[in-house]
């Protein structure tokens, strides 16, 4: 079942819970009301009877003889009858004294228990039917000036108008419920069609850019930002988000290619010159089986780079354990001391601070950094570590007094196989992923890592690490 379908039948069965509901109030306050006229009406008639008969009744001596005597005494009930209202007259016993014309040979019938409330004083309010026809009854009981009931007034009212106006007002209410329901269901089905319209122009354009796999197509975006609009505004984000990684990964994919191809070369081209005789030198033996050993060494440390960075992309967490990053940052400067190169290597300022961590991996990432100040550092020039530590962050950096880095490379920095000097980086046995692998264990710790630099003046790498 479509959304567009859902909806209109969800508004229309909410308009007709509404319509009925009203309906059945506005039929049930008529209906009500209407009897309660009848009723008042009838009530009205009986006083009227009553205050006239009290007039014959004080005029007797004894009260019984009127009842006794028949209607003889007794004021005509066709004074009070209508062509809708009968009235009747009746002794204590029930029996029938006087009646209006309009009731022919057909007597009001009263039940004993309309009887036996009429005698205690109080008026009694039923309905019966006479020939088909419904009548509204009322009896009233007739009393002297002492309270003393004597007999009983018998009043019915035809219910046919007051039932032919209920049957009009239902049917009324039936027809515009089911007309006004029929134009909801097509005024329904036409809106929500107009305000899913949108949705599917943005349903087929997504459609089309799967299909023609053109990443670069956008949807457009209606002058009105509603939530359509900020439908289409995020949708457009997200296929500028899976663009730029679709492009990364191509690039990615080449690079690594690219990265593969070249020791791969070297090793074939070695062996093809061992197959072709030059094992016979033991000189130039010697010399392949050390450029093949290296070559593999470096695909071996590329292969282990894209491994854990591919953990990394993947989400698995890092190991949790204590670590200590002034007693980290002194072995990873004793362990430059031996990779330096001529460079001299300095130890800043070294504040003790504790974290929750992977100590190997963000030893990984010192290590990288300081090999990379070395690389890019002349003979004679200083690599400097430090290590200090506010409320919050412990900073670590790294500054060396190197050729510093063009400001237009810097926002690549941390792409994976991005090279500022490649010839230099590929003699150095580098695989461009140092720095991507930096930022990438430091993201895992919740951190952030920075970089500032001038050609020719040196650059400064910063770690920020939150403490526990």
């Amino acid at each position: 079942m479509s959304i567009r379908l859902r909806l209109t039948l969800w508004y229309v069965g909410l308009l007709a819970f509404l319509l009925i509901l009203f309906g059945a109030a506005l039929y049930a306050t008529v209906a009500i009301t209407s009897y309660q006229e009848v009723d008042r009406q009838l009530q009205q008639r009986a006083n009227d009877i009553q205050a006239s008969l009290s007039t014959v009744l004080t005029l007797q001596e004894d009260p019984w003889e009127v009842f006794r005597r028949g209607g003889v005494f007794l004021p005509n009930a066709d004074v009070f009858a209508t062509a809708d209202i009968f009235v009747q007259l009746s002794s204590l016993d029930g029996n029938m004294i006087t009646r209006s014309e309009n009731l022919g040979n057909q007597q009001l019938v009263i039940s004993q228990a309309q009887l036996e409330r009429a005698k205690n004083g109080e008026t009694a309010p039923a309905d019966f039917t006479v020939n088909g026809i419904r009548l509204r009854a009322y009896v009233a009981p007739i009393t002297t000036r002492s309270g003393q009931v004597v007999g009983f007034i018998q009043l019915a009212q035809s219910l046919r108008t007051v039932d032919s106006t209920l049957r009009g007002l239902a049917t009324l209410i039936i027809i515009s419920i089911v007309a006004g329901l029929a134009t909801a269901t097509i005024g329904g089905w036409f809106i929500a069609g107009n305000i899913l319209e949108p949705i599917d122009r943005v349903t087929m354009t997504a459609q089309k850019i799967t299909r023609a796999r053109d990443l670069g197509r956008r949807i457009d975006v209606p002058n009105k930002i509603d939530e359509v609009g900020r439908l289409a505004l995020t949708f457009n984000e997200m296929l500028a988000r899976i663009e730029e990684l679709f492009r990364a990964q191509q690039r990615f994919v080449a690079d690594v290619s690219h990265e593969l191809r070249s020791p791969l070369t070297a090793v074939r081209g070695n062996l093809d010159l061992l197959k072709r005789g030059a094992a016979d030198d033991p000189l130039e033996r010697a010399q392949m089986v050390d450029a093949m050993d290296s070559e593999t060494a470096r695909m071996s440390r590329m292969v282990s780079d894209l491994l854990l960075l591919a953990r990394q992309d993947a989400g698995i967490p890092i190991a949790e354990q204590p670590i200590e990053l002034d007693t980290l940052l002194l072995e990873v400067y004793r362990q430059a001391q031996f990779t330096a190169r001529g460079v001299k290597i300095v130890l800043g300022a070294e504040d003790q601070a504790s974290i929750m961590g992977d100590r190997d991996r963000l030893k990984q990432v010192l290590l990288n950094l300081v090999d990379n100040a070395v690389k890019y550092t002349p003979q004679g020039g200083e690599v400097t570590l430090g290590l200090t530590k506010d409320d919050a962050w412990v900073k670590i950096s790294v500054h060396d007094t190197g050729i510093g880095i063009a400001p237009d490379h810097i926002p690549n920095l941390f792409d994976r196989f991005y090279r500022v000097d490649k010839a230099r980086s590929r003699d150095a046995g580098g695989t461009g992923l140092g720095l991507a692998i930096a930022k990438s264990v430091v993201d895992a710790h919740n951190g952030n890592i920075q970089v500032e630099s001038e050609v020719g003046k040196g650059s400064t790498f910063t770690v920020w690490l939150p403490l526990p």
